[in-house]
């Protein structure tokens, strides 16, 4: 599936929604980073982290991947709970993915 603009906000959302109903803090999601030649950067000014992801000429999976971990870079999870967070964020993540299909 090819990344657009329009699956990039959807999925942004609905991570978004699931970061914070697990008690984390939900970064905001931008297209593409300012940095050039990195596939995701995160930005920590202000109240929320920003993950800038690249969606221009990658696949939707590379696309998704960059978005989960991005929630858990942001909120510097670790070990079980990184891996309990991600878990669910790529459920999220999957059923976003089918209701595009």
């Amino acid at each position: 599936m090819e990344p657009t603009s329009l699956r990039f906000a959807r999925l942004a959302r609905s991570l978004a929604e699931a970061a914070r109903a697990q008690g984390l803090r939900a970064p905001t999601f931008r297209s593409p980073p300012r940095i050039p030649d990195v596939s995701r950067s995160i930005v920590r000014r202000g109240p929320a982290p920003t993950v800038a992801v690249a969606i221009r000429g990658r696949p939707w999976a590379a696309v998704v991947a960059d978005m989960v971990e991005g929630v858990v870079a942001a909120n510097r999870l670790t070990g079980v709970r990184a891996d309990r967070v991600r878990s669910r964020l790529w459920e999220v993540a999957g059923e976003v993915t089918e209701l595009a299909a």
